[in-house]
């Protein structure tokens, strides 16, 4: 097959990304090797108010959906902007990746990858202060994920004095 067919028949959406869970209790090899069998997804981007039968009802479309276990802030215990989504087939799984990844939901454009399988725990955010690791660097505002990161210094208004500093 030439180059440009192979091209068309590629399939970019199923490959397994360069992300890899720095806590996975095995090499990277083995990591690999799950993550090509896998029928669980990350899906990271949501809003902390996202449901989840909001998810199933969009991740249902592609499949058979086992279950969906809802990223919680390791100290508060409220949603933090990611999930799994497992289903019952790889095939099902596939087609999420296909059609689901990039698309919005509840005004936020989602982002899928390939999980190697929901481990108890993995539900926390990873985040000093409990939340992602992402949110806690954000600079701009974002009210669907919890206003300003948590490290970011910005300015805010009171009146007509401004301050600086953390908010």
């Amino acid at each position: 097959m030439s180059i440009k067919l192979n091209a068309l028949f590629s399939d970019s959406y199923v490959d397994v990304s360069q992300y890899r869970d720095q806590h996975f209790k095995g090499n990277r090899y083995e990591q690999e090797k799950l993550l090509k069998q896998a029928n669980t997804l990350y899906v990271g981007n949501l809003s902390f108010y996202t449901t989840e039968e909001q998810v199933y009802e969009l991740f249902s479309k592609s499949g058979d959906v086992k279950r969906i276990i809802i990223g919680l802030d390791k100290v508060k215990k409220t949603a933090c902007g990611f999930c799994f989504v497992e289903y019952y087939t790889r095939t099902d799984a596939e087609n999420a990746m296909r059609f689901v990844n990039g698309t919005r939901l509840d005004d936020r454009i989602i982002r899928t990858d390939w999980d190697a399988g929901f481990k108890e725990g993995r539900q926390y955010g990873r985040g000093k202060s409990g939340g992602q690791v992402r949110d806690e660097y954000r600079q701009d505002y974002d009210p669907a994920r919890g206003g300003y990161g948590k490290d970011s210094i910005g300015w805010q208004v009171i009146g007509i004095v401004a301050f600086k500093g953390n908010f």
